[in-house]
């Protein structure tokens, strides 16, 4: 049996190529290539960085699908199935939207692989695929095996991903990864963790994918003990209860960590209670935990979210001069996006706000858009506003300042990379603005394996 894995793109330009900046190694289709027993031959391809080759003979194509890769997805199924190639599609969006993606592949697998993976390729082999495959609970993750093989021959950043844990505990509105994993998280252990380390050769940083590293405060610990004798540089995201814990925090550095993504949102209490992330505001808040990150000198990549009831075009501006004051060593500015699923879009759908029926699909619809209606300020306004804090954040200037703070320059490889990194996101303040959802070069319709999918049923 021949199994082909493909990372999907959002879209492409008509006439362009992708855009190929940020372009790390993707984990979801390795760790499937992980699971795949060795009999089963494996092809590869990113549809970032390379065209795929339909026409190569294979029995089986597997799509990893997240919401924002969803119509370049179904696009590459229907290029497989007029080949009479079979298609099983995972991933978050295809546990957000089961029934959806059921009109386009054979078979779904709903939530996480583990366990499943081996029945989905015999039934594969059999020619008896399942619409949907699903467990009735969250799998261990002891002995995940990720097999890297098939990056051979491609141009990724050196930047190692590995996972140690998956999902996260808190429960905020607009998150997928509450909604996907049931807000819990579990861990792998920590040995499995410290030989895929080794086995991955050395790298010049290492970045943990987890969607909250520091969710468990006393097993993190442990952790960071354990990757001391590494001398590893890493980095990851994190909740903002770790800036509170002093042990955690000296952990943190001795282990090699060089910096923290944290979402902070908003510096409106008020939009923080309605994203049910009031964490944000715990033992003083935002400037109590800066203080305690910057003693650690632990460098920050903080992240804003606009469109919530309380923002208005002032909102813009005042998030930017706090992240410029506190000299953030890069920082977001992103619309907010509700994605399927999640408790912020089933509110925005029962209020009638939804720009789209399904805003992934819609043709009018392109990135940076904001696909709901906002209270105090238009789409459009919060379309604009991200884009010129953007804008205003990565100034020249203002990224020669933030590089001259001591926090950013107290490692030397970290400075070195500080002005080639900011250089990039100051290129991409607007390259990605009103891009399409979906290959424009691609025509015709996409082939549906049904209809009307069946209501998604529990599976053993």
């Amino acid at each position: 049996m021949h199994l082909t894995l493909v990372h999907p793109c959002i879209g492409r330009r008509a006439g362009q190529p992708y855009i190929r900046t940020w372009q790390m190694e993707p984990l979801p289709p390795a760790a499937i290539a992980g699971l795949t027993p060795n009999e089963v031959s494996i092809s590869f391809y990113d549809d970032r960085m390379e065209a795929i080759p339909f026409d190569q003979p294979t029995d089986l194509a597997a799509i990893s699908v997240e919401t924002y890769t969803a119509k370049r997805a179904y696009q590459i199924a229907s290029e497989y199935r007029k080949r009479n190639v079979p298609v099983v599609m995972g991933g978050f969006h295809a546990t957000l939207c089961p029934q959806e993606a059921a009109q386009y592949a054979e078979a779904v697998v709903i939530g996480e692989a583990e366990t499943l993976w081996e029945r989905v390729l015999a039934d594969a082999q059999k020619g008896g695929l399942q619409t949907y495959y699903r467990q009735s609970s969250r799998p261990s993750l002891q002995h995940v095996r990720v097999d890297r093989s098939i990056y051979a021959g491609k141009r990724y950043l050196p930047i190692g991903l590995i996972e140690a844990g998956r999902g996260c505990e808190f429960q905020c509105n607009f998150c997928a990864v509450q909604t996907v994993f049931g807000h819990s998280q579990t861990r792998r252990p920590t040995q499995d963790i410290l030989t895929e380390l080794e086995g991955m050769g050395r790298r010049p940083l290492i970045f943990f994918v987890d969607d909250n590293l520091t969710a468990d405060i006393s097993a993190a610990k442990e952790f960071f003990k354990a990757l001391i004798p590494l001398k590893l540089r890493w980095v990851s995201q994190v909740s903002i209860n770790a800036a509170f814990d002093e042990d955690l925090l000296s952990l943190m550095k001795a282990s090699g960590c060089q910096a923290v993504l944290i979402g902070f949102e908003s510096l409106n209490p008020e939009n923080l209670k309605k994203m049910n992330k009031s964490i944000n505001l715990m033992r003083g808040g935002f400037e109590a935990a800066l203080a305690n990150l910057r003693r650690h000198k632990i460098k920050l990549y903080i992240t804003f979210v606009f469109g919530y009831d309380q923002d208005t075009l002032e909102s813009f501006d005042a998030s930017v001069d706090f992240a410029l004051r506190h000299k953030f060593y890069i920082a977001a500015f992103n619309h907010l996006t509700p994605f399927p699923g999640t408790p912020l879009y089933r509110e925005l759908q029962e209020q009638g706000r939804l720009l789209y029926e399904a805003w992934w699909l819609d043709d009018r619809y392109r990135y940076n858009q904001v696909p709901f209606q906002p209270i105090h300020m238009t789409p459009e306004q919060i379309q604009r506003g991200c884009v010129n804090a953007r804008a205003r954040f990565y100034q020249w200037k203002n990224i020669w300042n933030r590089g001259l703070d001591p926090v950013n320059r107290a490692n030397l490889m970290m400075w070195l990379q500080f002005y080639s990194i900011n250089a990039l996101f100051r290129g991409e303040v607007s390259q990605r603005d009103d891009y399409p959802l979906g290959d424009e070069n691609w025509h015709g319709a996409l082939l549906k394996v049904r209809q009307d999918p069946p209501p998604v049923q529990e599976y053993a």
